[in-house]
């Protein structure tokens, strides 16, 4: 019996890696959602981690935080959005822009959206989770997305106290045991500069930093993932595209990159 020709398999090429390697189902992970994000972050989120979002003013920290609770909400998940700058209207308005209606989930009472001033979650921090924690605990919560901390972070006049706040902050949210995203406001070139942020970058378990940048004519997105406890995860700065459906990371990372 003649044997079949079995011919060797195309051996994948060196930036191809990201769409090659196969991402298994970890019940201890939360996939976030994004094309071609969880491959680098060996399969998502740990559950029930804080999570910080770095970037500057049009960098797309509030699309990537919307995009991670959409993928657990088309799965069934509770999700809660807080934030302390935008009205629900407005922001209702600008997500549709990329295809994201989130009316649709909240009249499938999956979604909620909480407008909270910065002086309110200070006294939330002093009561140990007030009104929020019922959300939580009520809606049974899964995710959770803060935006941002920068304004709850200007309540404070000195360093120390803007420290000792974030780090209260950080230690309610793990306490809510659902899987947080907050994001932080602020140039990545100057991250992790100042007193606050390194206590901040410490706290987290995970940093992921979204650069907007001018080359040439034009500004390009770029994400690097910083830091993420306990993961293998990737060391490259990656391209990305903000479009219909959200953000779309490329596969093949920039061969060099500039931050400047």
């Amino acid at each position: 019996m003649a044997r079949k020709k079995v011919k060797n398999p195309k051996k994948p090429h060196k930036d191809d890696r990201v769409r090659s390697k196969k991402v298994e189902m970890d019940p201890h992970r939360v996939p976030v959602g994004i094309p071609n994000f969880d491959r680098l972050i060996e399969g998502g989120f740990e559950k029930n981690s804080t999570n910080l979002l770095v970037g500057g003013s049009g960098s797309g920290k509030s699309i990537f935080a919307t995009q991670f609770l959409i993928y657990g909400m088309e799965r069934g998940e509770n999700c809660l959005y807080i934030t302390f700058e935008e009205k629900k209207e407005q922001f209702y308005h600008n997500l549709l822009e990329v295809g994201f209606d989130l009316r649709k989930y909240e009249k499938k009472g999956l979604f909620t959206f909480l407008e909270y001033s910065p002086i309110k979650v200070k006294t939330m921090l002093e009561e140990g989770g007030g009104s929020i924690e019922s959300i939580i605990l009520k809606n049974k919560v899964t995710r959770l997305a803060m935006d941002s901390i920068t304004s709850f972070s200007l309540l404070f006049e000195d360093e120390l106290s803007k420290r000792e706040a974030a780090l209260s902050l950080f230690g309610m949210t793990r306490g809510w045991h659902c899987t947080s995203l907050l994001t932080l406001e602020e140039d990545p070139v100057d991250f992790g500069g100042a007193f606050t942020s390194k206590a901040i970058e410490f706290e987290a378990d995970s940093v992921i930093v979204l650069y907007f940048i001018r080359k040439a004519e034009k500004r390009e997105r770029f994400i690097e993932v910083l830091k993420m406890r306990g993961t293998n995860h990737s060391k490259e700065v990656y391209p990305f595209e903000i479009k219909e459906g959200g953000i779309f990371i490329k596969t093949t990372p920039v061969s060099h990159f500039v931050c400047k």
